[in-house]
């Protein structure tokens, strides 16, 4: 099998990434039930992973590990903490049946979400961020990011954005067509 040599990782834009978590706690405002830790980090998942797949590169450049309930941005615990810290989000711990579930209040609204984000950006996120919350469960949609090469990873192992491309089955020419094509345009 040929292999290409990869292209830098991802820069973390960690400001980014922060004003992302933020704005899909804040859409999430009007009832915090919708939205508890699986399906955060599921939006956040599916934003990079989409824009990724749109653009060749993430929106955040977040690093992603597995976890028992899927992938998981490497650095949510510490930019929920840093939000909590500056009084711009409380995490409030509720019951849901027999689990524990996290809800996520915002006391601030993100700052100049418009000059962080593209228009389209903006709809992309929104779009995701209603299906996850509206159409599934943390159970559902968990299960949707458990893939090939999630399922093969260790817990707490990395899970590069690239794994989206991920399929079973054996790999045809034209397969290796489109992946030059892909590599081309990202360099």
């Amino acid at each position: 099998m040929r292999r290409h040599p990869m292209t830098t990782l991802p820069v973390f834009k960690r400001t980014t990434f922060k004003s992302l978590v933020q704005y899909v706690c804040s859409r999430c405002q009007d009832n915090p039930s919708r939205l508890g830790a699986t399906k955060l980090n599921k939006v956040l998942w599916y934003v990079d992973t989409g824009h990724f797949l749109k653009t060749g590169k993430s929106l955040t450049g977040a690093r992603y590990v597995k976890r028992q309930h899927g992938p998981v941005p490497a650095a949510i615990p510490a930019i929920i903490d840093e939000l909590v810290a500056e009084r711009k989000l409380h995490v409030r711990d509720v019951q849901f049946y027999e689990y524990d579930k996290k809800e996520y209040i915002t006391l601030e609204e993100p700052d100049d979400i418009d000059s962080i984000f593209s228009a389209s950006d903006i709809r992309d996120i929104d779009r995701i961020i209603d299906s996850v919350c509206d159409t599934h469960t943390a159970k559902s949609i968990s299960l949707k990011t458990h893939n090939e090469p999630w399922q093969m990873a260790e817990i707490g192992e990395d899970l590069p954005i690239f794994t989206v491309l991920a399929r079973t089955g054996e790999l045809t020419e034209a397969d290796m067509v489109w992946a030059d094509e892909k590599i081309a345009r990202m360099q």
